[in-house]
């Protein structure tokens, strides 16, 4: 198996199937894995299957241990954990589960098209998950009470966290971006804590930087409450988040697109102006601030 660059896509041995992966499949595994109290190395088993969410009923325990970079042990362990015999019983009822005939009728889409269509199919997961408002709701609550509020992202989830803190400045009253790692992000946390945060958000992205979860670790221990938009519910970062919202990446292309974690950083923009109420009076000023200096072009 190798990975591409920044991006962890999996490839092996010429199969791509990433891009074909459907809403449906990926749904039924994380319907499969809730409730389920996984070790750090059956997440990342858990993880590795919902990315791959097409293969998996395909792979044996060796070829998915590989895909997981962990034992083929684990994988029978793993098995076991969810209530199966064993990995057989468990691909069998993969199998058995698997949605049959064509994929969304891409077979004669070029791959730029196919790369498209499962960005919409990961936006329609998206909106099924929205079905239940309440953890961006609770997510809202926390972002507005806290002042300041830090916005983490690093690496490829740097631009996610800049397009939030952006806007978030409009109508949050201290916002406060650490999109750059290294010693100093310790020393902004403790200065964000300092001056009052309560919570902190982070926008993390594959592949995860182990300094996200360091730095995640390091805000749990320095109080703060950590709200995470992650490309998956079993990602890295969900041993250290206090309240985690999945938003799925594609990874039909060289680069992982991530149309699904923007849109739910603006739902949790909407959901963070619904607790600040002052939030539109704030809005209207930029907008007068803005007319009277000319800023935009009509």
């Amino acid at each position: 198996m190798s990975v591409d660059r920044d991006t962890g896509m999996d490839r092996e041995a010429g199969v791509d199937r990433s891009a074909k992966v459907t809403d449906s499949s990926a749904a039924r595994l994380q319907a499969l894995f809730e409730g389920h109290r996984l070790t750090p190395t059956q997440r990342r088993i858990a993880h590795s299957m919902v990315r791959r969410a097409a293969d998996v009923p395909f792979l044996s325990s060796v070829e998915l241990a590989e895909l997981a970079g962990v034992s083929q042990p684990s994988v029978t362990r793993f098995a076991v954990a969810l209530g199966f015999d064993g990995y057989p019983a468990l691909r069998k009822h993969l199998r058995e589960v698997a949605p049959t005939g064509p994929v969304a009728d891409t077979a004669s889409y070029n791959e730029y098209q196919q790369a498209v269509e499962a960005e919409i199919e990961n936006l329609r997961h998206l909106a099924s998950v929205l079905a239940d408002p309440r953890p961006v709701e609770r997510a809202g609550r926390l972002l507005a009470a806290s002042r300041p509020l830090p916005v983490l992202g690093l690496r490829a989830a740097a631009s996610q966290a800049y397009g939030f803190s952006y806007f978030a400045a409009k109508v949050h009253p201290d916002v406060r971006l650490l999109h750059e790692g290294g010693t100093m992000v310790h020393d902004r946390i403790d200065s964000a804590v300092r001056a009052g945060a309560t919570a902190l958000l982070c926008f993390a992205l594959p592949r995860h930087p182990r300094e996200v979860v360091d730095t995640l670790a390091y805000a749990k221990e320095a109080g703060l409450t950590v709200v995470t938009v992650a490309d998956s519910a079993f990602a890295p970062v969900a041993k250290v988040s206090d309240l985690l919202l999945p938003a799925a990446v594609g990874t039909g292309l060289a680069f992982d697109t991530a149309c699904a974690p923007m849109l739910l950083g603006r739902v949790l923009l909407e959901a963070m102006c619904d607790d600040l109420p002052d939030a539109q009076a704030r809005l209207e000023e930029f907008d007068g601030r803005a007319a009277a200096r000319g800023l935009f072009v009509e």
